[in-house]
Formats: structure tokens, sequence, C-alpha cells
């Protein structure tokens, strides 16, 4: 595909992302990159807070107050978004929209048919970072889940219907994105950004086979299987005293949270999982730092970046069969691939890395793959076709 100079197109994202002012170090290095193919950029989402947030970096910042209850949340970025983008459209010339999951797509496909009423044309662009159809039942408990399936299943699928150009991060998304698609559609497929390069120039505080640790990184909901984690280690902590296990993250599902450390409680690990809490990737890649492998048994994910972030790191990576993970992980040579939710394939894993007398043999294959796998060029060029393909329908 020939990519065209995207010099002065005006391109707003929009979703539910959050951002802090000024923007953390791997998003300021993220649309810094971005902005590098000479583009004008708005980017809509959420503040860390309970205010509005404007400013500019490197893009113009929207974000809405991060209200408390999902649904809340989901009716105050229908309400508003609409008409803020709208403005931007007519006021700020913007011609591209790059919503950043199907359900943010169908306000994407509001503003795309209002401006074109107005005799306007502006291109839909529509991505998807994860299994959409399951990973919000899997995140939290969803009352009236049928009618609430019901309208987000609608909503995908009027956004789909008037996307222009699709995205994937892997090709579990790409099979899902192909599944929905009413009609064949250009479908550009590229990995989520991630500022690698904290972990890939690690210096390690000691080799893997020095250290017994375990480390989990991402947010404490139901779906990413920390339950199933602890069960499995409870099986092993016997036979490898020295074992331990980090849990780094967000409490995000606080009854989860609380689930999780009873849990431990009652299986007489207190002394053995650490709760670390949210952390900067600076001190993310000191923890993988001193630990042996990192163990994200999920039950359905995109393409997880803390699984490269992890591999970069030189860690075993013990990972669930799911979505994109099994795309970066070859079982038994970069690390290994279990069922979602199954506590003895799990323990089995655990064994493996816990008892491997050269595990650093391995994790030097990770990181070597990682490196190739992942690159900032590979990311920028993956938005410049993205990008121009939607760029070409409204030219």
């Amino acid at each position: 595909m020939r990519t065209r100079d995207l010099t002065g197109l005006g391109v707003c994202w929009l979703g539910n992302m959050r951002y802090t002012n000024p923007l953390s170090p791997t998003d300021d290095k993220k649309w810094r990159l971005v902005g590098s193919l000479g583009l004008r950029m708005y980017i809509v989402g959420f503040a860390v807070g309970l205010r509005a947030v404007r400013f500019t970096q490197h893009a113009r910042f929207y974000l809405l107050p991060e209200l408390p209850l999902a649904f809340a949340r989901y009716l105050e970025f229908f309400l508003i978004v609409p008409p803020l983008v709208l403005w931007l459209v007519f006021r700020r010339d913007v011609r591209v929209l790059v919503a950043t999951s199907p359900f943010e797509g169908a306000v994407g496909a509001v503003v795309k048919q209002v401006a074109r009423l107005a005799g306007r044309r502006i291109a839909l662009v529509v991505e998807s970072h994860g299994d959409f159809e399951v990973a919000v039942f899997q995140q939290r408990r969803v009352h009236l889940a049928g009618l609430y399936w019901n309208i987000m299943k609608r909503l995908a699928h009027y956004a789909l219907r008037h996307a222009d150009v699709l995205r994937a991060v892997s090709g579990s998304t790409r099979q899902q994105l192909e599944a929905w698609m009413p009609a064949k559609k250009p479908l550009i497929q590229f990995m989520t950004w991630s500022d690698f390069s904290t972990f890939a120039g690690l210096r390690r505080e000691q080799p893997l086979s020095n250290t017994q640790a375990l480390i989990y990184a991402g947010t404490l909901i139901p779906r990413k299987g920390v339950h199933t984690l602890i069960a499995a280690l409870a099986r092993v902590a016997a036979d490898f005293p020295e074992a331990v296990l980090w849990l780094v993250g967000k409490a995000e599902n606080q009854a989860y949270t609380a689930r999780l450390q009873a849990q431990v409680a009652e299986l007489g690990l207190s002394d053995r999982v650490v709760f670390k809490g949210a952390m900067s990737q600076a001190d993310l890649a000191a923890c993988m730092g001193r630990a042996r492998a990192l163990v994200l048994v999920s039950q359905s994910e995109g393409l997880p970046r803390v699984v490269i972030e992890a591999m970069m790191s030189g860690l075993i990576v013990i990972g669930s069969r799911v979505s994109g993970i099994p795309e970066v992980i070859d079982d038994g040579t970069t690390g290994y691939l279990v069922p979602p939710d199954d506590v003895d394939a799990l323990e089995a894993a655990l064994r493996q890395a816990l008892a491997d007398p050269q595990p650093d043999v391995m994790g030097d294959r990770a990181r070597a793959f990682a490196r190739e796998f992942f690159s900032e060029a590979a990311y920028l060029d993956g938005y410049r076709r993205l990008l121009s393909q939607a760029a070409g329908t409204i030219r």
C-alpha cells in the first residue's frame, strides 16, 4: 500500500484512555513519536480524578472527569463526546477519527454521519485491543448482563458498519473483527504501544537462577485469573520454600481484591504473597530485575504488553493460551502456555519454571524474540499505514 504525506492531517483519538497532566513518560514518548508524522492531534479520553482537564503536550488533550461507576462513565462519554468531537471537526478541521474500541467507535459513527449531513466527509478508524465480546463481563459483575450486552452489541455493529478502516493488535483480535465485519474492509494489524526502553536496557540485579520470585503485573480483576495463580502457588509452596509472589497493579475491583486477600490468608501464604499496588514503569522494571518469571493467566486478552516487557527483561513468562498470548510465547522455548482457569496445568508450569537449573537460557531466548518482535519504527509505520488508508477514503 502506498503511504501518503500526512503532514497537517487533523486526527482525533477517542476512547476510555486515562491520562495525567503532564503525561507520564510512556505516554509522552508515544505521542511525540506519533506526532513525528506531522499530524495535528487531538485526544479525547479521561482524566485521573473528578475534574475535567484540558492541556497541550504534543497533542491537544480533552479529558473527562473519571466518574466512579462504569455506567456513569459510559453515559458521560456518549453525552459529552459527540458535540465535542463535532466541534473539533468543524472548528479544527479534524478529518480522521480513531476509536480505541468498537464501543467508542459508535460515538465516532454518530459524528461521521452528522458531519456528512452538514457536508463534511471524515474517516472513521475502529481499533480493537482485546476481546470486546467477553472482557467487560470478566472484569466485573454486570447487572442485567443480557440487556447490557444487547446494547453493547448493537453499538459495536453500528460502529463497524460505518468504519472505513480497522486496526487489530493481534491475530486473535483480527479474527474477531473479521467475524464481525458486515463487509470486507481494510484491516491493518500492529501491536499496542509500550515504551520498552526501560525494560530492554534493564541490568538485572541477579540472574534468574538466583531468585524464586514470581511476578504478576496488571489490574486486580477477575478475568486476569489471579485467584488461579494463588491456588497454584499454594500447591508448590512446600517444595519451593523460597518462592514468593509479587502482585503489582491497581485494585480496580475492590471486592475481588478482598477475595484474593482472604484466599491468601486461608491458604497460609500471607508471608509469600505481597500486594504491591500500582507502580511506575521504572519500579516495575526494577521488580522484574529481581524476579524469575512473570505469570499472566488471564481468561482473555488482546496482546498484553506486559508479556513483551517481561520478555525484554529476560524473564520466563507463563501465560494462558488465549487471545494474542500464544503469538508471542513459544511453549517450552521462550516460556510456558497453560489453559486459563486450569490450576493443575499452572502448577506443572510453575514447577518447571522454578526447578529449571538453567532458567537464564529460556530468559535469553525470550529477550531475543521480544527485541525482534517490537520496535518503535514498526509501531510508527503501523500508524502511518493506518492513517494513510483512512485519509485515502476522504480525498
